[in-house]
């Protein structure tokens, strides 16, 4: 788990106001963090292209240039200049080494972008979105410094972005990084330091970006004498497409939960290891509603079954437009997961904000919107899905950057809140059973060995038992 910065000035002062370390030698770090990391992945004598623009981020990549001459077949591209006096700086260090200027974007085995870096507030000139569009065109592997031209502190393309198969970050991992619109343009993202650890560079911060580490499955180990009511018991409501709650079922059994049970209107034809009732069980020890609900139970069963119940409950899909159940978000000693994807969201929003947003706004950024709902429900977990899924809870926001494409397709979702429950049900506190749940779908995905437009909901959940045994 690593922190998330909205913008590392603060930390750059810190460094030339308490460790003496000067902007000229931060940035002789950051250019030696990428030389190093090109020249792990470069064989002598390769060509490279650095595309530097006017600022500072610029002058990074001119200071790149100089560590790297001598090595490599090296052009620098200057489109708009030198102007600021570390550019200025910087071009005059490399001019004396050699560095040899290009006229033109040319191919290269490797395309270094360090046009424009973080804090980029307005959008590209359509001179620089030309350059940017040339740039990606080009067949070589692309490299960004510190964020790819064009994403704004938002993570949002102004309106283009460098798309990149490997970001090199400075200082610490910004925010920016890890929109939805970013995962598209930074590839693989390293931080390097900036002449001091991360550990003495970086701020108490409550933003936490997951990693693989973070997975901690609910397996058994020192249960020796226990039974299947050791584990909970899951009830997942089974709506009018009863599929959805039967895939969110099977997962919850699948991911640990002693006994999951069906909560059935009519009779379904569910697997043989799952239970069927028109009730929620009296013993059950969570509850998921919402997958394919529709509007198949009547109000009075529930308002007594889920609303007036005390169970830990996740709310899903359909559930997150309908007033009533939502009354949920305002018991504040009861554990709540909102599992809502963009467009549910902004059904949820205008419910119990009385607010319009679009689903373009709500992608715009993440960061934000995850803010203002913790800041009004900061007792309720909320999961807000998408490329890079979005976790908060009482004032601190987890990103889990571990998915991938194979998710997109429908019933992916219903698997997630299946997951959840079932830690619920075993007793998990809500902001780890959604971390956690989290975790396992992206896990379960990355362990997908076919096609990536052929996995099914089913494929996730038999891939469930090897997680964390592997």
């Amino acid at each position: 788990m690593q922190r998330l910065y909205r913008n590392c000035y603060a930390m750059d002062r810190r460094c030339y106001d308490e460790y003496g370390l000067s902007e000229d030698l931060l940035m002789e770090h950051a250019a030696e963090g990428m030389a190093r990391v090109i020249r792990e992945r470069f064989e002598p004598g390769a060509s490279i292209l650095i595309v530097a623009g006017p600022g500072n981020n610029g002058a990074d990549g001119i200071a790149l240039a100089r560590l790297l001459q001598g090595r490599y077949d090296l052009r620098l591209l200057l489109p708009l200049g030198a102007k600021s006096p570390m550019a200025k700086l910087q071009l005059e260090r490399a001019r004396r080494v050699g560095v040899p200027l290009a006229e033109e974007v040319e191919e290269a085995a490797l395309i270094v972008d360090a046009l424009f870096g973080a804090g980029l507030s307005r959008p590209l000139s359509e001179e620089v979105v030309a350059l940017v569009e040339r740039m990606n065109a080009l067949e070589g592997f692309k490299l960004a410094c510190d964020i790819p031209t064009g994403l704004d502190e938002r993570g949002a393309p102004l309106p283009v972005a460098f798309r990149a198969d490997l970001t090199v970050t400075m200082g610490a991992l910004k925010e920016a990084l890890y929109s939805d619109a970013a995962k598209e343009c930074t590839g693989e993202i390293l931080c390097v330091d900036l002449g001091v650890e991360r550990l003495l560079y970086e701020e108490e911060i409550r933003v936490w970006l997951l990693d693989e580490a973070d997975f901690d499955p609910p397996l058994r180990e020192g249960w020796d004498a226990a039974h299947k009511g050791s584990f909970g018991h899951a009830a997942v409501f089974c709506g009018e497409k009863e599929g959805a709650g039967i895939i969110a079922a099977s997962a919850a059994a699948r991911f640990g939960a002693g006994l999951t049970t069906l909560v059935i209107h009519e009779k379904v034809s569910a697997p043989p290891f799952l239970m069927t009732s028109t009730t929620v069980p009296a013993k059950a020890t969570a509850v998921a509603i919402g997958m394919g609900l529709g509007e198949y139970f009547e109000s009075e069963l529930l308002e007594k079954e889920v609303i007036d119940s005390r169970l830990p409950v996740v709310l899903d899909a359909d559930a997150l437009s309908q007033p009533e159940l939502l009354q949920i978000l305002h018991q504040e000693q009861r554990k709540v997961v909102l599992t809502p994807h963009p467009a549910e969201f902004t059904r949820l929003w205008k419910i119990v904000a009385e607010e319009e947003l679009s689903v373009a706004e709500i992608q715009a950024d993440r960061f934000d919107i995850a803010r203002r709902f913790g800041a009004r429900f900061p007792h309720v977990v909320l999961l807000l899905k998408g490329a890079n899924p979005f976790i908060t809870h009482l004032g601190e926001l987890y990103v889990n950057p571990l998915g991938s494409v194979v998710l997109a397709k429908g019933g992916s979702g219903d698997v997630l809140s299946g997951l959840i429950c079932a830690l619920l049900a075993q007793g998990y506190e809500a902001l780890d059973a959604a971390i956690q749940g989290s975790l396992a779908l992206a896990l379960a995905a990355q362990s997908w060995e076919g096609a990536d437009y052929g996995m099914l909901p089913t494929d996730l959940i038999e891939r469930l038992p090897k997680l964390g045994r592997e």
